[in-house]
């Protein structure tokens, strides 16, 4: 496989998953410090409060980054440790941790990428109704503003908000992410307009601080995919309409497509999807006052798409494209999500198609069942052949012409899978929670040789 010489290779992690630190240094709780307290909230009992230590041991990561060569790095900041209640006194402490974190990167020759909101919403706003709630637009602007105006200097490269069809899905709909709500349809739905209207704020604040950002948003979902790269893209694939049926709204998952927020992201309009109860939400919506100025706000030029990729749906180009059942067995990871390297192709192939913007790909990995063997090292050799397939996909996608500029593993480190608890390991390095030990493992080395162009 091959890859431009100034592809972007980094890797990626969030502050509630690694940082803990939870209640230092004058940090507000997040509706994830709230959540994950509640009995049965998360898979094996466990929170985030000290999860990888990160907030103490960063220098320490950074270092590891640096020894692996791995010149960029996208993490995120925790809006409670910066501003506590989301509105109002900003915690200096907060501002200063991350102060270490950039300066940490620059001096160690690696890029900043920073993630305005991974998933930690401050519970204080939570109290006001949090993403139900219009006045949360207005807290996601001025936080946005505080951080543009001090790390712009020195963080040319942000994401503004990353995978709102979790946050709110899962957090708003299904009830098994943070805050834990079950939500209707049309209450849910508003609960998204606000984020992606926070998402187009955001945008406009950085570029008014920051003139030389580079701005994305990074989304998932589902994709579709076929075992050949067929010179024509199946109308089944590139219209997306392979994701409705009564599958999704049996699941409560309708929201799980990335033509959700990217086509009002980038379009200025929510999608047709005549089977999705959203599509009648949005369509009640569009005859409220104001939903035109709206969407234009919400559609603010972006320089980059970021797609969370990490597995896809197999559909039958001998068959009107229908979707393939899944033979017995099929390759599944730790976690159980299916192993499909071709979507690695296709869908930055359907993506580009759709929207005609570059795009990196900000998630991709594989959790492992990974351990400490008798010789003191993590051999970890599902994930290595989980990256080559993919990786290989992708360089085919790149020669056939598909922008995509640069890759970020998920994850870094092992942290806490949020509601599936520290048993999921994704990270390319072993945190023994015990010690708070950090192990590179051997799929890290094989990363860090295909970053430097040798042999792997």
């Amino acid at each position: 496989m091959e890859f431009p010489q100034d592809f972007i290779w980094g890797t990626a992690s969030s502050s509630y998953q690694i940082e803990g630190g939870a209640f230092d240094d004058g940090k507000g709780p997040s509706i994830w410090d709230t959540f994950s307290h509640r009995p049965g909230t998360i898979a094996d009992g466990t929170n985030g409060d000290v999860a990888c230590d990160s907030y103490h041991r960063f220098e320490e990561d950074l270092d590891i980054l640096k020894s692996l060569g791995i010149r960029n790095y996208r993490f995120s900041v925790s809006w409670p440790r910066v501003i506590p209640e989301g509105t109002g006194d900003i915690n200096k402490a907060g501002l200063e941790y991350y102060d270490k974190v950039v300066d940490g990167c620059i001096e160690r020759g690696i890029d900043p990428w920073m993630t305005v909101y991974h998933w930690d919403l401050p519970q204080a706003l939570e109290d006001k109704g949090g993403w139900q709630n219009r006045d949360t637009v207005a807290a996601f602007r001025d936080y946005t503003r505080v951080l543009a105006e001090h790390f712009g200097d020195r963080v040319k490269h942000w994401f503004t908000i990353n995978e709102p069809e979790i946050f709110i899905g899962l957090g708003y709909g299904t009830g098994e992410h943070a805050p834990g709500l079950r939500l209707e349809p049309r209450e849910q739905f508003r609960c998204w307009h606000n984020a992606l209207l926070a998402h187009g704020e955001a945008v406009r604040v950085i570029r008014d601080v920051v003139p030389d950002a580079v701005i994305g948003a990074a989304a998932t979902g589902m994709l579709g995919y076929v075992h050949e790269h067929l010179k024509e893209t199946p109308k089944e694939i590139s219209d997306f309409s392979f994701h409705t049926g009564e599958s999704q709204l049996k699941d409560g998952h309708f929201f799980f497509f990335y033509q959700w927020a990217f086509d009002p992201m980038v379009k200025g309009k929510y999608p047709d999807d005549p089977i999705s109860p959203w599509s009648r939400c949005a369509e009640e919506m569009s005859s409220e006052e104001g939903f035109r100025e709206d969407m234009e706000l919400i559609s603010q030029p972006l320089d980059f798409l970021g797609l969370n990729i990490y597995n896809g749906t197999e559909m039958d180009p001998a068959n009107g494209c229908q979707v393939m059942q899944r033979y017995v067995g099929f390759p599944r990871t730790a976690i159980g999500w299916h192993v499909t390297p071709e979507v690695m192709y296709w869908g930055p192939r359907q993506i580009w198609e759709r929207y005609g913007l570059p795009m990196v790909i900000s998630e991709d990995g594989q959790s492992c069942n990974d351990r400490i063997f008798l010789d003191g090292k993590v051999h970890d050799p599902d994930r290595i052949d989980f990256l080559q397939r993919y990786l290989e996909e992708l360089s085919d996608v790149i020669k056939d012409g598909v922008p995509v500029k640069g890759f970020f593993h998920w994850s870094f480190t092992d942290n806490l899978e949020w509601n599936s608890g520290y048993d999921e390991r994704f990270g390319l390095v072993y945190i023994d929670y015990r010690t708070q030990d950090r192990t590179v493992k051997d799929s890290a080395y094989w990363y860090s040789r295909l970053i430097q162009g040798k042999q792997i």
